[in-house]
Protein backbone atom coordinates (compact mmCIF):
# COMPACT_ATOMS: atom_id res chain seq x y z
CA UNK A 1 0.00 0.00 0.00
CA UNK A 2 2.93 2.35 0.45
CA UNK A 3 4.04 2.04 -3.15
CA UNK A 4 0.58 2.49 -4.14
CA UNK A 5 0.45 5.61 -2.53
CA UNK A 6 3.87 6.55 -3.70
CA UNK A 7 2.42 6.91 -6.79
CA UNK A 8 -0.40 9.31 -6.24
CA UNK A 9 2.77 11.50 -4.83
CA UNK A 10 4.38 10.80 -7.53
CA UNK A 11 1.43 11.97 -10.09
CA UNK A 12 0.94 14.92 -7.97
CA UNK A 13 4.54 16.54 -7.66
CA UNK A 14 4.52 19.50 -9.93
CA UNK A 15 1.35 20.51 -10.22
CA UNK A 16 -1.30 22.90 -8.36
CA UNK A 17 -3.13 20.40 -6.26
CA UNK A 18 -6.71 20.22 -4.91
CA UNK A 19 -9.06 17.92 -3.16
CA UNK A 20 -12.60 17.74 -4.26
CA UNK A 21 -15.35 16.15 -1.75
CA UNK A 22 -19.03 15.41 -2.83
CA UNK A 23 -21.25 18.59 -2.70
CA UNK A 24 -22.81 19.80 0.89
CA UNK A 25 -20.08 17.70 2.09
CA UNK A 26 -20.97 15.59 5.20
CA UNK A 27 -18.22 14.57 8.34
CA UNK A 28 -16.78 11.48 6.49
CA UNK A 29 -16.37 13.54 3.53
CA UNK A 30 -14.85 16.68 5.44
CA UNK A 31 -12.58 13.96 7.39
CA UNK A 32 -10.95 12.28 4.49
CA UNK A 33 -10.40 15.39 2.44
CA UNK A 34 -8.78 16.66 5.80
CA UNK A 35 -6.58 13.61 6.74
CA UNK A 36 -5.37 13.12 3.12
CA UNK A 37 -4.28 16.67 2.93
CA UNK A 38 -1.96 16.34 5.97
CA UNK A 39 -0.20 13.29 4.77
CA UNK A 40 0.19 14.95 1.49
CA UNK A 41 1.78 17.85 3.29
CA UNK A 42 4.18 15.10 4.53
CA UNK A 43 5.29 14.25 1.14
CA UNK A 44 5.82 17.69 0.16
CA UNK A 45 2.42 18.37 -1.68
CA UNK A 46 0.39 21.38 -0.53
CA UNK A 47 -3.33 20.75 -1.65
CA UNK A 48 -6.74 23.07 -1.24
CA UNK A 49 -9.82 21.44 -0.37
CA UNK A 50 -12.75 22.43 -2.16
CA UNK A 51 -16.20 21.25 -2.76
CA UNK A 52 -19.30 22.89 -4.16
CA UNK A 53 -22.52 23.93 -1.71
CA UNK A 54 -22.24 25.19 1.53
CA UNK A 55 -21.01 22.56 4.59
CA UNK A 56 -24.97 23.11 6.07
CA UNK A 57 -24.71 20.52 9.31
CA UNK A 58 -24.52 22.85 12.33
CA UNK A 59 -22.50 19.61 14.09
CA UNK A 60 -20.06 19.24 10.88
CA UNK A 61 -20.20 23.24 10.74
CA UNK A 62 -18.46 22.59 14.14
CA UNK A 63 -16.14 20.09 13.31
CA UNK A 64 -14.71 22.09 10.12
CA UNK A 65 -13.90 24.70 12.74
CA UNK A 66 -12.30 23.07 16.20
CA UNK A 67 -10.51 20.81 14.15
CA UNK A 68 -8.57 23.97 12.11
CA UNK A 69 -10.17 22.23 8.84
CA UNK A 70 -9.90 25.23 5.97
CA UNK A 71 -12.64 24.29 2.49
CA UNK A 72 -13.50 26.25 -0.02
CA UNK A 73 -16.40 26.75 -1.91
CA UNK A 74 -16.10 26.73 -5.92
CA UNK A 75 -19.42 28.03 -6.37
CA UNK A 76 -18.49 31.11 -4.16
CA UNK A 77 -14.46 31.81 -6.01
CA UNK A 78 -12.73 31.68 -2.47
CA UNK A 79 -9.70 30.87 -4.27
CA UNK A 80 -6.58 33.34 -3.85
CA UNK A 81 -6.04 32.21 -7.61
CA UNK A 82 -9.29 30.89 -10.09
CA UNK A 83 -8.54 26.97 -10.49
CA UNK A 84 -7.64 26.69 -14.18
CA UNK A 85 -7.84 23.54 -16.44
CA UNK A 86 -4.46 22.56 -15.66
CA UNK A 87 -4.81 22.23 -11.98
CA UNK A 88 -5.01 18.48 -10.77
CA UNK A 89 -8.04 17.46 -8.88
CA UNK A 90 -8.74 14.35 -6.59
CA UNK A 91 -12.06 13.52 -5.63
CA UNK A 92 -12.56 11.87 -1.86
CA UNK A 93 -15.57 10.29 -1.40
CA UNK A 94 -16.96 10.41 -4.64
CA UNK A 95 -16.44 9.46 -7.91
CA UNK A 96 -17.41 11.62 -11.16
CA UNK A 97 -20.74 11.05 -12.85
CA UNK A 98 -22.26 9.63 -8.97
CA UNK A 99 -24.41 12.05 -9.24
CA UNK A 100 -22.99 14.47 -6.22
CA UNK A 101 -20.29 15.97 -7.23
CA UNK A 102 -20.11 18.62 -9.86
CA UNK A 103 -17.56 18.97 -12.47
CA UNK A 104 -15.12 21.68 -12.07
CA UNK A 105 -12.92 23.28 -14.78
CA UNK A 106 -9.54 21.29 -13.29
CA UNK A 107 -8.34 18.15 -14.44
CA UNK A 108 -9.53 14.91 -11.91
CA UNK A 109 -6.55 12.63 -12.23
CA UNK A 110 -7.51 10.60 -8.79
CA UNK A 111 -10.14 9.22 -7.47
CA UNK A 112 -10.04 7.73 -3.46
CA UNK A 113 -13.47 6.38 -2.53
CA UNK A 114 -15.58 3.95 -0.80
CA UNK A 115 -18.74 3.53 -2.84
CA UNK A 116 -19.11 1.12 -5.70
CA UNK A 117 -18.93 2.30 -9.10
CA UNK A 118 -21.81 3.03 -11.58
CA UNK A 119 -20.54 5.02 -13.72
CA UNK A 120 -16.83 3.98 -15.23
CA UNK A 121 -14.33 6.41 -15.72
CA UNK A 122 -11.33 5.97 -17.75
CA UNK A 123 -9.11 9.07 -17.25
CA UNK A 124 -8.03 8.72 -13.58
CA UNK A 125 -4.42 7.95 -13.29
CA UNK A 126 -5.21 7.17 -9.65
CA UNK A 127 -8.15 4.93 -8.50
CA UNK A 128 -8.61 3.65 -5.20
CA UNK A 129 -11.88 2.57 -4.27
CA UNK A 130 -12.63 0.08 -2.04
CA UNK A 131 -15.59 -1.11 -0.40
CA UNK A 132 -15.51 -0.26 2.90
CA UNK A 133 -17.65 1.54 5.68
CA UNK A 134 -16.21 5.22 5.13
CA UNK A 135 -13.83 6.99 2.78
CA UNK A 136 -11.62 8.13 6.51
CA UNK A 137 -10.65 4.60 6.73
CA UNK A 138 -9.01 4.34 3.58
CA UNK A 139 -7.09 7.58 4.56
CA UNK A 140 -6.51 6.14 7.82
CA UNK A 141 -5.02 3.23 6.24
CA UNK A 142 -2.36 5.07 3.81
CA UNK A 143 -1.11 6.89 7.13
CA UNK A 144 -0.75 2.78 8.73
CA UNK A 145 0.95 1.44 5.64
CA UNK A 146 2.93 4.96 5.32
CA UNK A 147 4.34 4.61 8.73
CA UNK A 148 3.13 8.38 9.00
CA UNK A 149 2.10 9.51 12.61
CA UNK A 150 -0.79 11.87 12.58
CA UNK A 151 -1.73 14.55 14.76
CA UNK A 152 -4.64 14.42 17.43
CA UNK A 153 -7.00 16.64 15.09
CA UNK A 154 -6.73 14.20 11.69
CA UNK A 155 -6.91 11.27 14.09
CA UNK A 156 -10.33 12.68 15.47
CA UNK A 157 -11.46 13.59 11.99
CA UNK A 158 -10.98 10.16 11.00
CA UNK A 159 -11.99 8.03 13.69
CA UNK A 160 -15.67 10.55 14.03
CA UNK A 161 -15.99 10.27 9.87
CA UNK A 162 -15.34 6.33 10.59
CA UNK A 163 -18.28 6.22 12.86
CA UNK A 164 -20.50 8.35 11.20
CA UNK A 165 -21.03 6.28 7.57
CA UNK A 166 -20.96 3.37 9.46
CA UNK A 167 -23.93 4.92 11.90
CA UNK A 168 -22.13 3.92 15.15
CA UNK A 169 -20.67 0.38 13.23
CA UNK A 170 -24.08 -0.89 12.59
CA UNK A 171 -23.66 -0.77 8.51
CA UNK A 172 -21.41 -1.63 6.12
CA UNK A 173 -18.83 -2.98 8.77
CA UNK A 174 -15.73 -4.54 6.93
CA UNK A 175 -12.78 -6.01 8.99
CA UNK A 176 -10.73 -2.81 7.74
CA UNK A 177 -13.09 -0.66 9.30
CA UNK A 178 -12.65 -2.77 13.22
CA UNK A 179 -8.60 -2.76 12.17
CA UNK A 180 -8.08 1.25 11.29
CA UNK A 181 -10.84 1.75 14.69
CA UNK A 182 -8.10 0.38 16.94
CA UNK A 183 -5.64 2.22 15.34
CA UNK A 184 -7.00 5.29 15.59
CA UNK A 185 -8.69 4.71 19.38
CA UNK A 186 -5.62 5.80 21.11
CA UNK A 187 -4.78 8.83 18.76
CA UNK A 188 -8.46 10.64 18.93
CA UNK A 189 -10.41 13.01 20.83
CA UNK A 190 -13.21 10.61 22.21
CA UNK A 191 -14.41 13.91 23.97
CA UNK A 192 -14.64 15.97 21.25
CA UNK A 193 -16.08 12.82 19.20
CA UNK A 194 -19.07 12.69 21.50
CA UNK A 195 -19.44 16.30 21.40
CA UNK A 196 -20.46 15.95 17.72
CA UNK A 197 -22.42 12.77 17.99
CA UNK A 198 -24.95 14.74 20.73
CA UNK A 199 -25.57 17.46 18.57
CA UNK A 200 -26.44 15.71 15.23
CA UNK A 201 -30.18 16.61 15.62
CA UNK A 202 -30.22 20.67 15.58
CA UNK A 203 -33.10 22.20 17.61
CA UNK A 204 -34.36 24.13 14.66
CA UNK A 205 -35.02 20.69 13.00
CA UNK A 206 -37.14 19.21 15.24
CA UNK A 207 -40.69 20.79 13.53
CA UNK A 208 -39.44 19.78 10.03
CA UNK A 209 -38.64 16.25 11.53
CA UNK A 210 -41.99 15.74 13.42
CA UNK A 211 -43.24 17.06 9.57
CA UNK A 212 -41.71 14.28 7.85
CA UNK A 213 -42.46 11.46 10.01
CA UNK A 214 -46.25 12.13 9.67
CA UNK A 215 -45.79 11.71 5.58
CA UNK A 216 -44.61 8.39 5.79
CA UNK A 217 -46.02 5.85 3.65
CA UNK A 218 -45.33 1.98 3.78
CA UNK A 219 -45.66 -0.51 1.07
CA UNK A 220 -44.49 -4.11 2.31
CA UNK A 221 -41.81 -2.78 4.37
CA UNK A 222 -40.89 0.21 1.81
CA UNK A 223 -41.50 3.30 3.15
CA UNK A 224 -41.31 6.19 1.34
CA UNK A 225 -41.72 9.90 2.70
CA UNK A 226 -41.50 13.40 0.52
CA UNK A 227 -40.33 16.26 2.88
CA UNK A 228 -42.18 18.67 1.52
CA UNK A 229 -40.12 22.02 2.88
CA UNK A 230 -36.58 22.78 2.32
CA UNK A 231 -34.08 21.13 3.96
CA UNK A 232 -30.53 20.46 3.93
CA UNK A 233 -28.71 17.25 2.18
CA UNK A 234 -27.86 15.91 5.73
CA UNK A 235 -31.19 15.89 7.38
CA UNK A 236 -32.75 13.88 4.24
CA UNK A 237 -30.01 11.15 5.61
CA UNK A 238 -30.98 11.58 9.04
CA UNK A 239 -34.46 11.46 8.35
CA UNK A 240 -33.85 7.65 6.26
CA UNK A 241 -32.06 6.81 9.14
CA UNK A 242 -34.55 7.10 11.78
CA UNK A 243 -37.12 6.03 9.56
CA UNK A 244 -35.30 3.10 8.76
CA UNK A 245 -35.09 2.31 12.78
CA UNK A 246 -39.42 1.61 12.88
CA UNK A 247 -40.08 -2.01 13.05
CA UNK A 248 -42.55 -2.01 9.83
CA UNK A 249 -39.65 -0.75 7.46
CA UNK A 250 -36.84 -2.31 6.14
CA UNK A 251 -36.15 -0.54 2.79
CA UNK A 252 -36.38 3.54 2.67
CA UNK A 253 -37.11 6.26 0.22
CA UNK A 254 -36.65 9.61 1.32
CA UNK A 255 -36.84 12.26 -0.90
CA UNK A 256 -37.07 16.43 -1.47
CA UNK A 257 -37.32 19.17 -4.03
CA UNK A 258 -34.43 21.02 -5.38
CA UNK A 259 -34.17 23.46 -8.37
CA UNK A 260 -35.40 21.70 -11.17
CA UNK A 261 -35.24 17.90 -9.38
CA UNK A 262 -35.63 15.87 -6.20
CA UNK A 263 -32.74 14.72 -4.36
CA UNK A 264 -32.99 11.00 -2.85
CA UNK A 265 -31.76 9.50 0.54
CA UNK A 266 -32.54 5.29 0.12
CA UNK A 267 -31.55 3.08 3.00
CA UNK A 268 -31.82 -1.16 2.67
CA UNK A 269 -31.15 -3.24 5.86
CA UNK A 270 -32.09 -6.38 3.78
CA UNK A 271 -29.24 -8.74 1.84
CA UNK A 272 -31.36 -9.12 -1.44
CA UNK A 273 -32.09 -5.07 -1.80
CA UNK A 274 -28.83 -3.10 -2.92
CA UNK A 275 -30.08 0.25 -1.93
CA UNK A 276 -26.89 1.13 -4.51
CA UNK A 277 -27.95 -0.63 -7.57
CA UNK A 278 -32.12 -0.35 -6.51
CA UNK A 279 -31.66 3.65 -6.58
CA UNK A 280 -29.22 3.19 -9.70
CA UNK A 281 -31.89 1.34 -11.98
CA UNK A 282 -35.04 3.09 -10.59
CA UNK A 283 -34.09 6.57 -11.69
CA UNK A 284 -31.77 5.43 -14.56
CA UNK A 285 -34.15 7.16 -16.82
CA UNK A 286 -35.33 10.00 -14.94
CA UNK A 287 -31.88 11.02 -13.61
CA UNK A 288 -28.97 9.40 -11.36
CA UNK A 289 -28.24 7.44 -8.83
CA UNK A 290 -25.58 5.11 -6.68
CA UNK A 291 -23.93 4.05 -3.11
CA UNK A 292 -23.74 1.07 -1.11
CA UNK A 293 -25.85 -2.23 -0.47
CA UNK A 294 -27.32 -0.14 2.94
CA UNK A 295 -27.25 3.69 2.02
CA UNK A 296 -27.20 5.17 -1.40
CA UNK A 297 -28.55 8.40 -3.12
CA UNK A 298 -29.70 10.11 -6.12
CA UNK A 299 -31.36 12.59 -8.05
CA UNK A 300 -33.87 13.22 -10.64
CA UNK A 301 -34.67 15.65 -13.34
CA UNK A 302 -38.01 16.92 -12.54
CA UNK A 303 -39.30 17.12 -16.31
CA UNK A 304 -38.89 13.84 -16.72
CA UNK A 305 -40.47 12.94 -13.47
CA UNK A 306 -43.55 14.99 -14.40
CA UNK A 307 -43.38 13.93 -17.95
CA UNK A 308 -44.98 10.26 -16.78
CA UNK A 309 -47.30 12.16 -14.43
CA UNK A 310 -47.94 15.44 -12.55
CA UNK A 311 -48.70 12.73 -9.32
CA UNK A 312 -44.84 12.92 -8.82
CA UNK A 313 -45.35 11.06 -5.44
CA UNK A 314 -46.76 7.86 -7.42
CA UNK A 315 -44.40 8.22 -10.07
CA UNK A 316 -41.09 7.84 -8.04
CA UNK A 317 -43.04 5.32 -5.85
CA UNK A 318 -43.74 3.57 -8.85
CA UNK A 319 -39.82 3.58 -10.00
CA UNK A 320 -38.99 2.02 -6.93
CA UNK A 321 -41.10 -0.14 -6.20
CA UNK A 322 -40.78 -1.93 -9.62
CA UNK A 323 -37.29 -2.31 -9.24
CA UNK A 324 -37.77 -3.65 -5.61
CA UNK A 325 -40.57 -6.45 -6.77
CA UNK A 326 -38.23 -7.79 -9.20
CA UNK A 327 -35.86 -8.68 -6.83
CA UNK A 328 -37.68 -9.80 -3.93
CA UNK A 329 -38.50 -13.09 -3.48
CA UNK A 330 -42.90 -14.53 -4.01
Amino acid sequence: MAEIFQNLVDLLRGHRVFIQTHNFPDQDAVASAFGLQYLLRHFGIETTICHRGSVERAVTANMVSELGIEMLSDENNDYDEPMNESDYIITVDSQKGSGNIDDLIGDEVACIDHHPTFVEVDDYKYKDVRIVGSCSTIIADYYRECGVEMSESVATALLYGLKCDTRNFTRGVTRLDVDIFNYLFSKSNHQQIRRYQAAEIEYSELNAFSDSLRNIEIYNEVGFAFLDFPCKEGFIATVSDFILDIDLVKFVVVYTRRPHGFKFSVRSELDELDAGAIVSEALKDVGLGGGHKTMAGGFADEEKVLAKSIDFNKVIQNLFLDVINKKTPN
